[in-house]
């Protein structure tokens, strides 16, 4: 039996260690707005409420946050696709996406993604809004989300913080929402970013093999590897065409390279990287010493970092180190999620930067915002803080860490579902050739190529913060949704 809200009211009240809740879950804050869509008005209607999520007596032990937008005119039409969004971390909040990307408010930053005062946000021009209605979700210990604690302001972790742990319990969650919302008629599209990107990997899986419900299409957004392994030589060599993006961006490089578009640049370096550098390092210690000093050469001209420092580091230079070096001479460090951000350390000397350059940027101007826009534009308030980034940790990767191929299973049992990966040239946690390789490596029999498409901006992690490539995004993910939706009347069958 369901356990009522008055019910937890009563046994949380008697119990000081535990947290309060100070919402009704079955009284979510409605408001209505308007948004102008390329070129046209668009009335809307925005939720925001805390769902239960139940366990397998059918019990609450948790409340996730979600925001969930709807186009008025719209509300009775079954074709009209549903988007369920996910942030990654783990333990981040859905605010990313949802305040700077998909949906019908974006922050106030500059065209180039930096902070502007007075913080807050616009009109998003660009929002996925008019073809599709969104919901964002925070799971447990993110956004407002949270979990119900004992009497002794306990809970057990073991029940949300691990791959598979995640992926269940937001299954179940995502099914009861269906159900409630009645959308179960409804094209339905998953999108993750990072982390998020395993999370609706995972998903797609875990909802049609256990809860029979079948996905369009799902999009990654800088995605991780997916449990696709790639140790040893193939993933040190993988580093170089993002090291040789970010040195492009920087100009860094010699005019030959500078003076190229990026993309046919970066063609360049990939053909050497696979073609060469990566044959090249299977040998180790065995590579001929005119070999290796040719690779060094060859990774100074790409990446602007010496040919002496790729030796000295066996040619396998650590991602921090990168980061340090760049712009060394100049006195900065490069971010690691987005290199276009600069960092400034109190020595230049060392190995790795103080600091996430990009991260520090990007926290001064959603953190401020989304407090705001919950309280004033949303009208949705509570005592408990927004986690940007929450708590989840330890996160248990032991148990069906392989979401990567997890997708590919859904995807043979569903003719029609499509995957579509977005990745930033820019971006050195996620980099984009590691994104391509991880596409590459879904499906190696190669039967599912043409379902999987494969998009990339001049910008970093979170693309979308770069004005000229939220236009270029949303717009990729308009046309996927659009062109992912089986015709009427035609039959999903190989």
């Amino acid at each position: 039996m369901k356990i009522s809200f008055a019910f937890i009211l009563l046994l949380l009240s008697l119990n000081i260690n535990s947290q309060i809740l100070d919402f009704d879950p079955e009284k979510p804050s409605i408001t209505q707005h308007k948004v102008k869509i390329n070129g046209k008005t668009i009335d809307y209607t925005a939720e925001v409420g805390m769902q239960e999520v139940y366990n397998n007596n059918d019990e609450a032990f948790a409340y996730l946050l979600y925001t969930y937008y709807t186009r008025k005119d719209k509300k009775e039409d079954a074709n009209r696709p549903l988007v369920v969004s996910f942030n990654g971390g783990p333990g981040s909040a859905s605010v990313w996406m949802h305040l700077a990307y998909t949906g019908p408010r974006i922050l106030n930053i500059s065209d180039e993604g930096f902070p502007l005062q007075p913080y807050g946000v616009k009109e998003n021009p660009h929002s996925i809004l008019d073809i599709a209605d969104i919901v964002y979700v925070n799971p447990v210990n993110t956004g407002y989300s949270r979990p119900l604690k004992d009497k002794e302001g306990k809970f057990d972790k073991n029940e949300f913080f691990g791959v598979n742990e995640d992926i269940t319990y937001l299954a179940k969650w995502i099914n009861d929402f269906v159900s409630r919302k009645d959308k179960w008629r409804n094209p339905k599209y998953l999108i993750g970013e990072s982390y998020g990107t395993t999370r609706v990997s995972g998903l797609a899986n875990r909802l049609q093999n256990n809860h029979w419900m079948y996905i369009n299409g799902v999009i990654l957004v800088s995605p991780t590897e997916l449990g696709i392994e790639r140790n040893g030589p193939v993933e040190v060599a993988n580093r170089l065409p993002y090291f040789a993006a970010a040195a492009w961006y920087h100009n860094q490089l010699d005019s030959k390279y500078q003076n190229m578009p990026i993309q046919e640049y970066l063609d360049e370096v990939e053909n050497f990287t696979i073609n060469e550098l990566t044959p090249a390092m299977v040998k180790g210690g065995f590579l001929k010493e005119d070999v290796r000093k040719q690779m060094a050469m060859q990774m100074e001209e790409y990446s602007s970092i010496t040919a002496e420092l790729f030796l000295q580091h066996n040619l396998e230079l650590p991602y921090n180190y990168f980061w340090k070096e760049l712009l060394r001479d100049e006195g900065f460090t490069v971010g690691r999620l987005d290199s276009r951000y600069k960092g400034l350390d109190e020595k230049d000397a060392g190995g790795r930067p103080d600091y996430n350059a990009e991260l520090t940027s990007w926290l001064h101007s959603f953190t401020p915002a989304v407090n705001h826009y919950f309280k004033h534009d949303l009208e949705f308030e509570t005592r408990n803080a927004y986690n940007m980034f929450g708590n989840v940790y330890p996160w248990d990767r032991s148990k069906n860490n392989n979401t990567g191929k997890q997708l590919r299973q859904a995807m043979a049992q569903n003719p029609s579902m499509q995957v579509m990966i977005q990745a930033g040239y820019f971006d050195g946690a996620t980099t984009y050739f590691n994104a391509k390789y991880t596409m590459w490596h879904i499906d190696e029999s190669g039967k599912l190529k043409d379902r999987m498409h494969f998009k990339t901006y001049e910008s970093g992690h979170m693309m979308y913060l770069r004005k000229e490539d939220l236009k270029s995004a949303n717009e990729d993910v308009r046309e996927f949704i659009l062109n992912t939706i089986p015709k009427e009347g035609e039959a999903i069958k190989y």
